[in-house]
């Protein structure tokens, strides 16, 4: 892990909700468990809490296939009642949990859903099925996913229990994700990592030309008023930023570098349809949660309040319904 140097966070007292980390054994970025969590919520910038996202972890080790998905909910919520006791400091960790069940199911997902729903006791507000396909990148979900007719059955049954879907894929995928979401505006859709806008295999040796792609059908998005997007990710390698290979990390560098995209995320949707992401620990090999945060604080340094507070707490807190804290 590289670290800029900089013994303190940048701006300490805006308060911040993580909307995206992992917890798990083994994993990008190695052992993340909770431990692991508390150092880094604990290094400086004042996290008030957080959302996790499936990540395959902690899958029940036995029982029918389709359920097992389950136990990652079950995990999660034990972890989030350990923080909700305050026995390990203000932080609400895990406060909102996002599960994963296989949409492809049709109408037999609903079962799985509502047991998720129950594991969550209140906390699970969303699914995340991971759609990525790109040769050029990584191929992680059958392509054209999002528009198969079992997957389309199975996430309109996402508005029964008023959950939210997290979308990830590559920028080439955002135009199924605009069909699918069009096509149903009763949930809630989440972009995750900006829309992917990938900047290796061939993309590498034509970046502006993906990133007119990546803008034009993010624009086409942001004209549905129930989709946002967390703003993260932009430093794996798949970006093509080339920070993974850097001998000393500057989050000055890293802000510049990630401007353009924050910048056009926030033009197109608002502040309040656009909040910051750690996506910890993927990126840990390179890059500290510490300065993950200075980077998005130092990217937006000439925001007005108001934006600062929706970007980096507000709009996390009201997408992911966590419940405001007391004073």
């Amino acid at each position: 892990m590289h670290d800029s140097g900089d013994s303190v966070a940048v701006e300490p007292d805006l308060p911040i909700i993580d909307p995206h980390h992992h917890l798990w054994t083994d994993g990008p970025g190695g052992r993340f468990m909770l431990d692991d969590l508390l150092a880094d919520i604990g290094s400086g910038h004042d996290v008030r809490a957080t959302v996790y996202i499936e990540c395959e972890s902690f899958y029940r080790g036995s029982g029918p296939a389709e359920f097992r998905s389950v136990g990652e909910v079950e995990f999660a919520n034990g972890i989030a009642a350990m923080g909700a006791s305050g026995a390990f400091g203000p932080a609400r960790f895990c406060a909102s949990i996002v599960g994963f069940a296989d949409l492809r199911r049709g109408a037999k997902a609903a079962t799985v859903i509502e047991g998720l729903v129950a594991a969550g006791n209140g906390r699970l507000h969303g699914i995340r099925q991971i759609a990525s396909h790109d040769p050029e990148v990584r191929i992680q979900a059958p392509a054209g996913m999002l528009g198969d007719s079992g997957f389309r059955e199975g996430y309109a049954r996402l508005a029964d229990y008023g959950l939210s879907f997290d979308a990830w894929m590559y920028h080439s995928q955002l135009r199924e994700l605009l069909s699918l979401a069009a096509g149903h505006p009763d949930v809630p859709v989440i972009v995750n990592h900006a829309g992917g806008l990938a900047g290796m295999g061939a993309y590498a040796t034509r970046r502006a030309e993906a990133f007119q792609d990546w803008r034009a059908a993010m624009g086409e998005l942001a004209r549905l008023p129930h989709v946002s997007v967390k703003l993260g990710g932009f430093f794996m390698p798949a970006f093509g930023l080339g920070f993974e290979r850097a001998k000393r990390i500057d989050y000055r560098e890293l802000a510049a570098a990630a401007r353009p995209i924050i910048e056009t995320c926030v033009e197109l949707f608002g502040t309040k349809r656009c909040m910051f992401e750690s996506n910890f620990p993927v990126t840990r090999d390179f890059l500290t949660y510490r300065d993950i945060w200075n980077t998005y604080k130092h990217a937006i340094r000439d925001y007005t309040v108001a934006e600062k507070a929706d970007l980096l707490h507000d709009t996390a807190e009201r997408v992911y319904r966590i419940p405001h804290e007391q004073p």
